[in-house]
This record gives C-alpha cells, structure tokens and sequence, in this order.
C-alpha cells in the first residue's frame, strides 16, 4: 500500500507541477464551480428543446438525482477515509506542490468534482442517444469537458490522481446506472412518448 501511496504522490507532483500562466488560468477555470452553472443551464435547454417537457424533464431529474448521489457519496467517503487533500499533506506541500485555488475541506478522497462530471456525462450522453445526428458529437464535447474537470483538481492541488480516477469511476458507474434506467423509462412508458 505504501508503494502505491508514493506512485499517487509522484504522479500527482508530475501533474501538478506541469504550469504555465496560461495553463494555470486554464485548469482554474475548469475547476471553477460558477463556470458549471451555465453549462448546466444549456444542458437543460438542450434536452427540453430536443425531447420535449416530459422526455426532458425526465432527463433533466436523472442529471439532478446522479450529481446528489455523486456529491453524497464522495462527502461520505472524505469523512469516513480521512485522506487529507494534497494541499494539506505536507510531504506534498514540501515537494513543490502548487497550490492554484483556495484549500477547501480537508479531506479529499475521492474527488466530487470528477464524479459529478462523469456522471453527468455518462447520463446526458446516454440520453442523448435516443437523437442520433449529435450524440456521437455531444458524447466527444461532453466527455471532454469532464476530462478536463477532473484533470484540473490535480492541477490546481486539491486532489491526488488517485482521489479523481476513484471519482471518474464511481460517476461513471452510478451515472451509467441513472443513464440507463431514465432511457429505460422514457422508452417503456408513453406517457414520455408523446
């Protein structure tokens, strides 16, 4: 364990350490919780012009339902590990951690923000299937974006690389599970139909 333990920590210094004034202002950005808001907001337009109020609203309370079952999950997880964020732990901090964004809590594992995403991105692409001419194009754009996200925690040194591949994986589990079940509704029951 401990060998694995000091693999995160080199893989999250090589990350971390990696900068630029533009990159830097970059993986900010991404790690900017009020940059979500529009991007949700648009997400929500999209699936309401798209499939309509009941598809939509359907698809829209599945996105809901996997980023508290994401959020909740991760907040049991940091108080139950107690494994300190990378800008709290001091072999970290004296190894030439940067530290871009305020610390947050103390506990880090598993990143939130990266299982949000996946989830997010597991569930609308899912969903969006059901419109072939832009899945495969959103699938790209939006599995992009939570790359993005769960590579700016380890950039702006909040999270371990462990803490948001263990993030990636639980969202991509709980929102493929959530994904599934909402299409599964929506294409058994007419009421979604009409």
């Amino acid at each position: 364990m401990a060998d694995i333990v000091e693999i995160d920590h080199t893989i999250t210094l090589a990350i971390n350490q990696t900068h630029s004034q533009f990159w830097d202002w970059t993986w900010q950005m991404f790690s900017d919780i009020k940059l979500w808001y529009p991007v949700y907001a648009l997400l929500a337009y999209v699936l309401i012009r798209r499939f309509g109020w009941k598809k939509g609203g359907l698809f829209i309370l599945s996105l809901i339902l996997g980023l508290v079952a994401c959020d909740q999950t991760a907040n049991l997880f940091k108080n139950s590990v107690g494994r300190l964020r990378p800008c709290y732990n001091l072999d970290m901090i004296t190894g030439g951690l940067r530290i871009l964004e305020s610390r947050g809590g103390h506990f880090g594992f598993f990143s939130a923000h990266a299982a949000n995403f996946f989830s997010l991105a597991c569930i609308s692409s899912i969903e969006m299937r059901s419109d072939k001419s832009s899945s495969k194009g959103y699938a790209f754009l939006v599995f992009f974006w939570a790359v993005c996200v769960s590579a700016s925690r380890i950039f702006v040194g909040k999270h371990f690389f462990g803490d948001v591949l263990v993030g990636i994986l639980v969202g991509t589990i709980i929102g493929t599970a959530i994904g599934m079940t909402s299409r599964y509704i929506s294409d058994k029951y007419s009421f979604f139909k009409v």
